[in-house]
């Protein structure tokens, strides 16, 4: 039988086969061959409820731990936890180095006083300009076309409201959701395991929280190209990483206002920090 994991606890998997649910083990020889099950993989089951393959997955990602994902949601809380660009340019790197479509999806802006609007709006509006997707966690109608047809993956900062924006995509779900915790400023984990679901005519995949993502396996190279703006601004020189050079036409991008400069600040701190 051929199936898609949909949940992973421990060592037991959750199967959908022809809209039937198993529970499964895999063969003890994955471990050997350093193979380990993600929910969204596509696999084999055999009759006896063992996973006897896994199919070859289109991508694979480790945090969050799933694979074979057409688009990426990336949903950004504007406060409470605050907005934070360095752990979204980390998540549109996992996107692009794994050619998956990111879809950054802000919540919480009803908390936002006038001047931080303005602000992280005009941020917003960057990234959109650049060629990035920006949509409202209140606008369910454009999401749900979106994932229609798609597999799909929620992920973002602990308490930006992924299980809430769930639970507007489907009410059946219920998935637990809590508070902001006020001794330290961030979610509560409220998602503990990473599932698969069937919503909006496509599937979604609801992950737990990261206040930080480790992005130092990633080359300067891959880190350079991810910053897919960049590529507008053709340097003179030759495999210039847009770090030193002060004729470089990058750096020029970013003195003239062309390229966000908090954006930049980000691509030197991933640089630096895997120099370390």
């Amino acid at each position: 039988m051929r199936g898609i994991i949909t949940e992973v606890n421990a060592d037991l998997y959750t199967i959908y086969v022809d809209n039937r649910k198993f529970t499964a083990k895999a063969r003890g020889v994955f471990r050997k061959r350093h193979i380990e099950p993600k929910v969204g993989d596509i696999c084999l089951l055999s009759n006896e409820g063992i996973i006897t393959d896994i199919l070859p997955r289109k991508n694979s990602l480790d945090r969050p731990f799933v694979s074979n994902i057409d688009i990426l949601f990336i949903v950004t809380s504007l406060k409470s936890p605050d907005f934070s660009t360095n752990l979204l340019d980390k998540f549109l790197i996992i996107a692009y180095l794994n050619n998956i479509k990111p879809i950054i999806c802000y919540s919480k802006e009803d908390l936002l006083d006038k001047d931080e609007h303005k602000e992280i709006f005009n941020i917003l509006s960057y990234y959109k300009k650049i060629g990035y997707t920006v949509v409202s966690n209140r606008d369910i109608k454009e999401i749900k076309k979106i994932i229609k047809g798609n597999t799909c993956c929620f992920t973002g900062q602990t308490g930006a409201g992924k299980s809430t924006l769930l639970n507007s995509l489907d009410k059946n779900l219920k998935l637990k959701t809590d508070e902001i915790s006020k001794a330290l400023g961030r979610g509560k984990h409220t998602t503990r395991l990473t599932t698969l679901y069937s919503v909006a005519g496509g599937y979604m995949l609801d992950t737990p929280g990261f206040s930080d993502i480790d992005i130092s396996k990633f080359s300067d190279e891959d880190i350079r190209n991810s910053f897919i703006e960049f590529k507008k601004y053709p340097c003179k020189y030759r495999d210039c990483n847009h770090t030193k050079e002060d004729e470089c036409s990058v750096k020029k991008a970013v003195r003239d206002g062309h390229i966000l400069k908090s954006r930049y600040d980000n691509y030197l701190l991933f640089i630096e920090r895997r120099k370390r």
